[in-house]
């Protein structure tokens, strides 16, 4: 239960917190105002948020309703720069507030409350609608996968009251400092939280398909920078920045920071300068001889209470009480007056019709989204037109399936059972796979969408922790030819990984042997002859990409990168190939270098003993022949790993080397149920290999900034072609319980 819990606390956490910045700088912004009435509105729209928030994940829960990937990045990221706007705006609002506040009369002050009240309410909807959202649907999904709720509910809750609690501590803080250096700093925040929260809609956008550039990243400090650490975790809830970037989102990030900030600075110089306070009307007719009129921007909370008791006095349509209000004002030190002197409503005008309930606004957005989707729960499982549902559990699986017809079919599975299930649309005579739904939980039901053709056709249950019940099969007549997966069981990749395996022995053996004559030759002074094993050595390892999970802490020592190291370059821990690469082409002695040589032969050998008990998981494999080449792509062929030997092309040629021969090893499963992708693949990597040799001159390489802009893109497109065909190999070999 506890591994289900540390996620979702992680996820609770990052998402109060993003929430609750906004929402207790907006209740710190009004109880300074001394505009406490205008609290129940913000109140009134977080509480509609966590109503819909809460609605939305009982419709997850209880019915199929579930956005597929796509459209929940697209509708994140629209709710984000949504939500950007309004804190723009309410940045500037507040910026003139704070002129009215220090330089003019309080009807002024309320004023701009008024125009701002259904600002606040939006802008705290928004605040904490999208995270509630977002975090519904994460609390869904790993409820969903785990198969039990209590473990990600407990956590999600400890992270939102640790939130909750960091957020109190900014509010109590906020209300203790000068309030123009409280608008101006929490100005100066809201601008850096809403830089962070565009660059994060951004990235949902893109990834929901609605804006290009998704592959596109300016860095990636995954590798070396652990995303689910806490401190990375309060560093993406304070300010959305990640360890991976696109190039868009660094973009939108600078771009908002620097014009946001710019404009507010401008407008916090202008309103620091002096300018004469308005006189009142009733001031101007009682004496000819104007008042002499200070700039209070700067002066003393005491100062400012003070100048406008004396206004206040001077208006005779205050009132008897506004002079006593505005003596009492006079009279209190220190930040009492600013956090306690109300500025009410004028009172509304007789026969103006009954006040509203002051509870009916709250109950309604309570209400309403309730309602709804308790109207979604109730009729949502209905059987809609031409979309049978079929029941699944432990004991039966396919009750309802009657033969299909051909076509495009949309099949509703309902898990009755007590276990969590994989489900399979199965041929049962060749175990090809038409269809699947992974970790359908007890009490839920999922749509399954599969093409139907002439062939038979059965649904096989995995429940977990059980035996795989399969139901009795139909024949369909007619319709075209369906395609199948012939589904991959982990004895399947037990052969491939057992040749796997051996190239890398084969591979560390070699490398001991390299990093030992790298050693020798700077123990021994010879520079020259270290350059040239450093990149025989290091091309070595990068072929032995597959097994870098494998490889566990070795993998850091060993070809570890400066970035996310406080010294950079300099920094004691920076170690292995990357540490030795700087020295030798940034001038330092064979003396300076030959610790950091041995220290890297010792790393090598003790992961060639480790290997052979290490789990390498089998699935892993079809993973790996992706991700080779889109590490390539991102920090090879971007020259970003390079540390002054401009041998990056080297790098990707040795990564090319691994792909192949990670494909050897799985070429005889891929033939057998992709023959056409393969024919493909091997293409590409033909093209992408004549490209690289195209590089290679009289042992030298060309370093990727010198390359010539055509045969740079040549490279770039190739590599992308090729990692589109080998973008289905995992799911054509992923492990199914149904082999």
């Amino acid at each position: 239960m506890w591994d289900d819990a540390f996620p979702s606390f992680l996820i609770g956490l990052r998402e109060g917190l993003e929430a609750g910045l906004i929402v207790s700088i907006l209740v710190a912004t009004l109880v300074r105002a001394g505009a406490k009435s205008r609290l129940p509105q913000v109140w009134t729209g977080v509480l509609a948020a966590i109503a819909l928030a809460m609605s939305f994940g009982a419709v997850l829960t209880f019915t199929a309703a579930s956005l597929s990937a796509t459209a929940q990045e697209a509708f994140g990221g629209t709710l984000s720069v949504i939500a950007v706007a309004f804190v723009t705006a309410m940045v500037f609002w507040m910026r003139r507030s704070a002129r009215s506040l220090s330089g003019e009369i309080k009807e002024k002050v309320t004023g701009a409350l008024a125009m701002g009240a259904g600002m606040l309410v939006v802008t705290s909807f928004l605040a904490v609608g999208r995270e509630g959202l977002e975090t519904a649907l994460f609390l869904w999904t790993t409820a969903r996968a785990a198969g039990e709720s209590a473990g990600p509910m407990i956590g999600a809750g400890i992270g939102l009251v640790i939130a909750a609690g960091l957020c109190w501590g900014l509010y109590r803080r906020v209300l203790k400092i000068n309030l123009t250096k409280f608008f101006t700093a929490t100005g100066v925040v809201l601008i850096v939280i809403a830089a962070g929260v565009l660059g994060y809609g951004l990235r949902d956008l893109q990834e929901g398909g609605v804006l290009p550039g998704k592959a596109a990243f300016a860095f990636d400090l995954s590798q070396t920078i652990d995303p689910n650490a806490w401190y990375t975790t309060l560093v993406q809830g304070v300010f959305n920045l990640m360890p991976a970037m696109t190039w868009l989102q660094i973009g939108a990030y600078v771009a908002y920071l620097v014009i946001v900030m710019t404009l507010f600075v401008r407008g916090v110089r202008s309103a620091a300068k002096p300018a004469p306070a308005p006189r009142p009307a009733t001031e101007k007719a009682a004496a000819d001889k104007p008042v002499e009129e200070k700039p209070v921007e700067d002066k003393p909370v005491e100062e400012k209470a003070a100048d406008e008791a004396v206004v206040e006095k001077a208006d005779a349509a205050q009132g008897a009480a506004a002079e006593a209000g505005a003596a009492e004002d006079g009279s209190a030190g220190g930040d009492a007056p600013e956090s306690e002197s109300a500025v009410e409503p004028a009172e509304a005008p007789a026969g103006a019709g009954r006040k509203r309930p002051g509870w009916l606004l709250p109950v309604a957005v309570v209400a309403v989204p309730a309602v709804v989707a308790g109207g979604i729960v109730a009729f949502g499982k209905s059987k809609p037109a031409g979309a049978p549902t079929i029941a699944v559990s432990e004991k039966e699986c396919g009750k309802g399936f009657t033969a299909p017809k051909p076509g495009r079919q949309t099949f509703q599975m309902q898990n009755t059972g007590d276990k969590t299930s994989e489900v399979y649309l199965v041929d049962p005579s060749t175990n090809a796979v038409y269809g699947e739904i992974e970790g359908l939980a007890p009490g839920t039901t999922r749509d399954l969408v599969a093409t139907i053709a002439g062939g038979s056709y059965a649904w096989r249950c995995v429940p977990t922790g059980g035996k795989a019940v399969t139901s009795a099969a139909v024949r369909v007549s007619g319709g075209g030819g369906a395609k199948a997966v012939v589904p991959v069981a982990e004895e399947d990749l037990a052969g491939p990984l057992r040749a796997y395996k051996q190239y890398v022995d084969r591979g560390l053996a070699t490398l001991t042997d390299q990093t030992q004559k790298l050693s020798d030759d700077l123990a021994g002074g010879d520079l020259d002859g270290a350059r040239t094993d450093w990149l025989t050595a290091h091309r070595t390892y990068s072929s032995l990409g597959a097994a870098y999970g494998t490889f566990e802490d070795f993998d850091k020592k060993i070809n570890g990168r400066a970035d996310g190291l406080p010294g950079g370059v300099h920094d004691k821990d920076f170690s292995g190939f990357h540490r030795i690469e700087y020295g030798l082409w940034h001038g330092a002695s064979a003396d300076e270098l030959s610790g950091p040589a041995q220290q890297l032969h010792d790393a090598v050998v003790g992961l060639r003993k480790a290997f052979p008990t290490q789990d390498f998981d089998p699935g892993d494999l079809p993973l790996r022949t992706h991700e080779i080449l889109e590490n390539t792509l991102q920090f090879e062929l971007t020259g970003d790993t390079d540390q002054g030997s401009g041998t990056n092309l080297a790098t990707a040629d040795a990564n090319l080397t691994g792909t192949r021969e990670l494909l050897d090893v799985l070429r005889p499963l891929i033939a057998k149920r992709e023959p056409q992708l393969l024919a493909s693949i091997e293409s590409d990597i033909a093209r992408m290999q004549k490209l690289l040799d195209d590089a290679h001159h009289d042992g030298t390489w060309t370093p990727v900034e010198k390359l010539d802009a055509t045969a740079r893109q040549r490279l770039n497109g190739i590599t992308g072609q090729l990692l589109e065909h080998l973008a289905p190999v995992p799911d054509l070999l992923e492990i199914r319980k149904s082999a």
